[in-house]
């Protein structure tokens, strides 16, 4: 369940950075760069 939550993470982390930057605001970015962080420690989770 982790990493269908890691790879939603990485996809959506994309889209915000495509519109962070289109539209040049800071805010999208910041969120898709922390949304990366989360989406690489499920990634690094070994539980699952």
């Amino acid at each position: 369940m982790k990493k269908i939550t890691a790879y939603l993470l990485i996809i959506l982390s994309i889209v915000m950075i495509y519109i962070g930057i289109a539209y040049r605001m800071v805010p999208p970015v910041l969120t898709a760069v922390g949304f990366l962080a989360i989406a690489t420690a499920f990634m690094a989770d070994k539980k699952e």
